[in-house]
């Protein structure tokens, strides 16, 4: 099995050398050792909580807001339901949206539960990221407090898309006239919004560990993956729920918003690990360092060790060191 060895370390000395390979290996190892599915699934829980009473309440509040003018409600209402294509249907019919007063209120509070555990399960997958210490972190009462900010910031972000598109595709409004370049300028706009609400967020949650710079290439990474997951959740619709009857639409509508939720809680825990991995330097990463302990650590693979064993500080009069032993050196059995 010699040539075996010789092709891992060859392939492992390349990537060592050349960023553009050893850097993408260091977020997927990231993101592996932080548990980064199960940080998805408790995020696409929550979210498959909120997501209905809390589009049914923000169409109700919508609807509220511009009831004299009814054209532009339904407008803003259609472009900020556009963003959530398997579910944004039906809930832009009008039987979507009506209920007894005990439906109101069961949605209020699933609603609330379901953001203040997407907001709480956001908070916490960043925490695991930054490796911040459990005796840094917010307390229960704080953390609940800025679970509603950050709701807040991403619903804002939501309705500037929303706005932004009715704006571009109907300049009348603002006194401007229609040119054919508009829904390219739509969507540049949106991808560039998009860019800014998800640097925000992260920005919000890394609790000033990181700078506006160190959030960006996360938030590129996070924008593009929502285009893309938008994309496919459209193609989703018109291929498949549409054409099942209604017991199986049911179950197609249901199955495909957890897939579709599960996958952006991904693309936000890796736009997570995209932004520490740059900011602290943890690359290059030992090729078989998730699979073995005979291998010559890196400087990177040290760094994110080390951050691993101090984010289990829970006390602040509690010291963690970390120290290593003298690992197998592979150029010594040459």
């Amino acid at each position: 099995m010699s040539w075996l060895r010789r092709s891992v370390r060859a392939v492992d000395d390349f990537q060592r050398k050349h960023p553009v390979l050893g850097f993408p290996l260091a977020v997927i190892y990231k993101y592996f050792d932080d548990q980064g599915p199960y940080l998805g699934a408790i995020i696409t829980y929550y979210s498959f909580v909120a997501i209905f009473p809390l589009l049914l309440i923000g169409s109700s509040i919508l609807g509220f807001v511009l009831q004299g003018n009814p054209e532009l409600q339904d407008r803003l209402l259609d472009s900020a339901l556009a963003q959530f294509p398997l579910v944004g249907d039906h809930l832009g019919r009008p039987e979507g949206i009506k209920g007894s007063t005990s439906a109101i209120v069961v949605g209020l509070l699933a609603a609330g539960y379901g953001c203040l555990g997407v907001g709480q399960s956001t908070q916490n997958a960043s925490n695991v990221a930054w490796a911040v210490p459990r005796s840094s972190r917010p307390n229960p009462i704080i953390l609940r407090l800025r679970s509603l900010v950050l709701l807040a910031m991403a619903g804002t972000g939501i309705m500037l898309i929303a706005v932004i598109q009715v704006l571009v595709d109907n300049p009348h409004i603002i006194g401007l006239a229609s040119a054919p370049a508009m829904s390219g300028i739509v969507r540049i706009l949106g991808l560039l919004l998009s860019i800014g609400i998800f640097a925000a967020v992260f920005k919000f949650v890394s609790l000033r560990r990181a700078r506006w710079i160190d959030v960006l290439p996360g938030s590129v990474f996070c924008a593009l993956g929502w285009v893309l997951l938008q994309m496919v959740g459209n193609a989703f619709v018109e291929q498949v729920v549409i054409r099942v009857g209604s017991m199986n639409q049911v179950f197609a509508l249901v199955l495909g918003l957890i897939v579709f939720l599960y996958m952006l809680a991904a693309v936000i825990v890796l736009g997570l690990q995209v932004n520490v991995v740059g900011r602290r330097q943890l690359y290059p990463r030992a090729l078989l360092t998730p699979f073995t302990d005979r291998v010559s650590l890196t400087e990177g693979d040290r760094r994110a060790y080390r951050q691993y064993a101090r984010s289990q500080q829970y006390k602040a009069f509690q010291n963690i060191d970390v120290t290593f032993e003298k690992n197998p050196d592979r150029n010594s059995k040459k």
